[in-house]
């Protein structure tokens, strides 16, 4: 299991790669005076406030459960991910007004050399970082270091395109093709905003866990599945870096408490390891009881009053 408080690293050395582009982006827009750079050296702007968040959000999703938060803290890495994706957006507006104002008014672009190649080396700066944070947020199963790596792609990617067309600039003299790139810039931003947005308000709405983790459940399961044990009224959900799931146990009414028990806590032990940080709560239940099966569907609120009645004696 991940000890979470060490992935704040990954948030400080974000932090750390924001504060040094965001200088040499700066010093290139100083430069040059290109609208394009300017949108490149604000989005780095959204970068560091982005990783200060993430940092605040590890933190907290590090906590373990308390007495008012039973299940953990995990689901705050969702509201990191939530905000970076309306700063992205914010930033993004702001671009478009510089750019649509620089279109009315074209200026020409200076020391466009200096300026990029200071730019090239800040976008190396990100990938370099993103391709760190993307992975760490891989194997730890981390929408905070997720999103702060596809923010900081999205960056490189801007870097590139200002790059290409404050290049173009130079070589042809056409100077709105600077503020036109920085609205094309400015959507690309949109879209990953948008995205951020909606993979953190589907973890705030308990989205159920991956597929792939499903079929691993799936395997367990069907690796005990017999005439005498059966399973059904699964349930599960992903908080951040947690995954919890509920399940009914089917067995004989005859059998002893501890042979029920033995068995569910062999299947609980096999699937925590098949899904990773997986809180398992199980439900045992007599197969011969109809009530048994009269909670079978997701919304188990609504149990005919029919169910409630004991079964009938022989």
């Amino acid at each position: 299991m991940t000890n979470r408080k060490q992935l704040t690293k990954f948030a400080w050395l974000s932090i750390a790669a924001a504060i040094t582009t965001i200088a040499l982006k700066t010093g290139a827009y100083l430069i040059t005076d290109s609208v394009g750079l300017l949108s490149d050296a604000l989005e780095s702007t959204v970068n560091l406030v982005a990783a200060i968040g993430a940092l605040i959000a590890l933190t907290i999703a590090a906590r373990p459960p308390d007495e008012f938060h039973t299940f953990g803290h995990a689901k705050a890495e969702y509201f990191s991910a939530l905000a970076e994706g309306l700063m992205i957006i914010v930033a993004a507006a702001t671009i478009a007004w510089s750019a649509i104002d620089r279109l009315a008014d074209p200026q020409a672009i200076e020391e466009v050399g200096l300026g990029l190649t200071i730019t090239l080396v800040a976008a190396v700066i990100n990938m370099s970082v993103a391709l760190i944070l993307r992975r760490a947020g891989r194997d730890h199963n981390s929408i905070t270091l997720t999103a702060d790596a596809q923010h900081l792609m999205t960056d490189v990617w801007t870097s590139a395109g200002v790059i290409v067309a404050v290049a173009a600039v130079a070589l042809t003299g056409w100077e709105r093709l600077d503020p036109i790139i920085a609205l094309v810039v400015a959507a690309n931003i949109v879209i990953a905003g948008i995205r951020l947005i909606r993979r953190s308000s589907q973890g705030l709405m308990d989205v159920a866990l991956e597929p792939a983790d499903l079929a691993a459940i799936q395997e367990v399961l069907d690796r005990h599945r017999s005439p005498s044990t059966q399973f059904h009224g699964m349930r599960t959900r992903q908080a951040g870096s947690r995954a919890f799931m509920t399940i009914h146990v089917l067995v004989p009414g005859a059998w002893p408490v501890r042979r029920a028990h033995d068995l569910v806590e062999v299947i609980e032990d096999e699937l925590r390891e098949g899904v990773d940080e997986l809180t398992v709560t199980t439900h045992i239940e007599p197969l011969e009881d109809p009530r048994s099966f009269s909670d079978e569907d997701l919304d188990r609120r609504k149990v005919p009053p029919s169910s409630h009645r004991p079964p009938p004696t022989s």
